[in-house]
């Protein structure tokens, strides 16, 4: 098999293609269900009109040929079906190709056709910068689908590039549709679901959801309990070897601030650094059954973040980790007020040390910043408002957070001992209990002045007030400014489902979010939302900047449950009776070189910022998690893939050395057979084609896997295995499985 570095450089550079949509060719592949852009008669140039002469009437107006630079287009879009009641013109995005450029078309309005309510009219403002280019190709996109690419000509006729590849014209219906069914999603829309909503599908989790549907796995998880602590210490002080199980939380006992001389070796590690909560995350995102209550907390915890660069202990990360969980499916406000008390966030943006005398700025402004508003004011849609000289509206001022700095001073760890303290530990800093003002002489009372909005609650704060009910009025006004749930509603699409949603599709999930503002079961509501939306649902997503780069946790994941994760030495199935025979959980170390490493962010902005954008694409792309993908962590991402496909795993440690106690391989025994029952190879195809890519692997990717893999001769055992390793490796590595649609 060819492993070399051009080989990967190549994958990898395709992967960045592909979400930028520069690889356009492959919208020709149209699904059943995707919207048709409508040409001419027997041509692949569009039908289109001037909007300045468009009344809503076909029969009134005849196609144009060209459409002159700044003006505004009207095209024609069939095949929209199921069509929500709200859903307009920023449910769509248009784009276009030239010789040149790429060019993002405005979307301005979106109606149905005077007597013809099967075709849609779509008025599309071109770019005011935008000048006689000559012809362009341009496709709509909706929902994660794109449509067919139509030509069109910008100030003259002619040139651009050539057509897509298999392009046929797609004249306008006249006659409606006989009959327009609803559409029946297939077993492919399950499995991109298991993507979104858990750590990776399994064949359990995927007979479940097709047996019991999706809405009842979603109850089921909404409403299962929340782990409780194991009754025994996890790491043995004794041994060191630490046993975490899935569906529990890892006892882990506070710890005093300064480090002893006589604790080094295991037990630094084991309570003075991040290990056992990493082994303990990887190990219940693997096998764990509250899937969507760990993949939600785990967006939580890169939106609302803490780290162990500066939270020192294990022990006080559980108990954010806990806040997070018990708070998954809950409601914001209250999530926020827990966050701001929480001892691992005071600690680690310095609220703890914050006084009237001595204030610190840097939780006040990023709980306004990263936590709820964002920088600039928004629309519903999560679109930025802009001013007279169309530019973005910043949401508040240094004054701002200033006046909010003084609302969050006096905090200190809970150190009294008695029924408010009820964890304390002597000799250890309180990392459990919530922070509180013992001495009211910290905190600031003097008159403040906060957000106000329309409606806002507690513009202004009275001085006197002492710091408890300035705090509930600061989180109201915070909590009920307007950019909140756009802000919120995006970054948790963005983490779940696409990098790049549509505005729609933003607007869609903040208005549950604002429907359920006061309601105890916000979150809830709010991720079902996101989960059942029409843009994250469907049959297949054939929109090259629709979906997301595998981030390294979810890669890693992802690849081993799909293919019965267990320990090195296993050659049977993980039993969670016997932790001896499942993964330990150690592989934490794949992550952190492909760029993320667990429980330790670099920043508080996160690995990765949510506004980042796609180097060289054009127009742009939104991709969050290509901020950590560099040159480097290309070839780690490939060492991972070939460490669990081509090599046996990863060992296990023994005698002194006791940081993985049982090591990590994965069960390639299915591969074998079937590689063996069709030495044709093309089972083999099929079956990682539907477990890895539910059945979008395309034909080019597909004849280059097979070639490698009938290229090991079918002459024994080992060689059906090799067969099935190198055809895994090559799919795992693909730009097309590293983009999950």
């Amino acid at each position: 098999m060819d492993c070399s570095c051009t080989r990967l450089l190549q994958f990898i550079g395709v992967c960045l293609m592909v979400f930028a949509g520069s690889i356009i060719g492959v919208a020709q592949n149209i699904p059943n269900d995707a919207p048709v852009l409508i040409s001419n008669d027997g041509s692949t140039r569009a039908y289109a009109v001037d909007a300045a002469y468009w009344s809503g009437d076909l029969s009134a107006v005849k196609p144009l040929k060209l459409i002159k630079p700044g003006r505004s287009v009207v095209f024609f879009v069939t095949n929209i079906n199921g069509l929500l009641e709200d859903e307009g013109a920023n449910a769509f995005r248009s784009y276009a190709e030239g010789s040149q450029h790429g060019y993002v078309w405005t979307v301005e309005a979106f109606e149905p056709v005077k007597a013809m309510p099967w075709v849609y009219a779509l008025q599309v403002k071109l770019n005011p910068n935008i000048e006689s280019v000559g012809d362009v190709l341009v496709r709509i996109t909706w929902r994660g689908m794109t449509t067919n690419r139509v030509r069109l000509g910008v100030g003259d006729i002619g040139g651009g590039p050539k057509d897509d590849d298999g392009v046929v014209p797609t004249p306008m219906p006249w006659a409606g549709p006989s009959n327009q069914s609803e559409v029946v999603y297939p077993l492919n829309d399950v499995k991109r679901f298991m993507q979104q909503a858990s750590f990776g599908p399994t064949p359990q989790l995927e007979e479940f959801i097709r047996r019991r549907g999706i809405n009842v796995w979603l109850n089921e998880q909404f409403n299962l309990a929340l782990p409780t602590i194991a009754s025994g210490q996890s790491c043995d002080p004794t041994t060191g070897i630490c046993t975490l199980l899935p569906n529990q939380y890892p006892n882990l006992p506070l710890q005093p601030a300064n480090i002893s001389d006589a604790c080094t070796g295991d037990c630094r590690r084991n309570n003075y650094s991040q290990y056992p909560m990493q082994r303990w995350f990887f190990t219940d995102a693997l096998y764990g059954q509250s899937q969507l209550r760990r993949r939600v907390a785990w967006a939580l915890l890169q939106i609302l973040v803490t780290s162990g660069v500066d939270v020192q202990q294990p022990s006080w990360m559980l108990h954010y980790q806990r806040l997070l969980d018990r708070n998954a499916f809950g409601n914001y406000r209250t999530l926020l007020k827990e966050v701001t008390l929480s001892p691992a966030m005071g600690n680690y943006l310095d609220m703890m040390l914050s006084t009237r005398t001595n204030p610190n700025e840097n939780f006040s402004r990023e709980i306004n910043q990263l936590f709820a508003v964002g920088l600039f004011e928004m629309n519903l849609d999560g679109t930025l408002k802009l001013d007279g000289n169309n530019q973005p509206i910043p949401t508040y001022t240094q004054a701002t957070i200033d006046n909010f700095t003084k609302v969050f001073t006096g905090w200190e760890l809970c150190n009294t001992a008695g029924p408010n303290c009820p964890n304390l530990v002597a000799g250890s800093p309180n990392y459990i209990d919530a922070m509180r003002i013992f001495n009211v002489n910290r905190h600031d009372i003097t008159a403040k002045t906060l957000y106000n909005y329309p409606g806002a609650p507690s513009p202004t704060i009275a001085a006197g007030l002492t710091g408890d009910v300035e705090l509930e009025m600061a989180l109201d006004n915070i909590y009920n400014h307007p950019n909140v749930a756009p802000f919120v509603s995006k970054n948790l699409i963005q983490h779940l489902v696409t990098s790049d949603p549509s505005p729609a599709y933003v607007q869609r999930i903040a208005t549950v979010f604002n429907a359920s503002r006061t309601d105890a079961n916000q979150m809830r509501y709010v991720i079902a939302s996101i989960l059942l939306d029409p843009e994250a649902r469907g049959a297949f997503k054939n929109d090259p900047r629709y979906g997301l780069l595998r981030e390294p946790v979810l890669l890693t994941t992802n690849a081993l449950r799909q293919f019965g994760v267990r320990s090195f030495t296993n050659t049977g199935a993980c039993d969670l009776a016997t932790p001896s025979t499942c993964s330990d959980g150690v592989v934490n170390d794949f992550s952190i070189i492909m760029g993320q490493n667990v429980y330790l962010s670099p920043t508080v902005f996160n690995y990765y910022p949510p506004d980042y954008i796609v180097p060289n694409t054009n127009p742009l792309v939104y991709g969050p998690e290509f901020a950590i993908l560099t040159t480097a962590t290309a070839f780690q991402r490939a060492n991972f893939v070939n460490q669990f496909t081509m090599q046996t795993g990863y060992s296990n440690t023994t005698g002194a050395n006791t940081n993985r106690p049982f090591g990590t391989s994965v069960n390639l025994t299915e591969l074998q057979n079937v590689s063996t029952a069709d030495t044709t190879g093309g089972q083999l195809m099929d079956l990682l084609n539907s477990k890895l890519m539910y059945g979008t692997m395309s034909a080019q990717m597909r004849s280059t896997i097979l070639t490698a893999v009938t290229a090991v001769p079918p002459t024994s055992s080992t060689n059906h295995l090799l067969r099935g390793r190198t055809a895994l490796y090559l799919v795992l590595t693909s730009s097309q499985y590293q983009i999950q649609k």
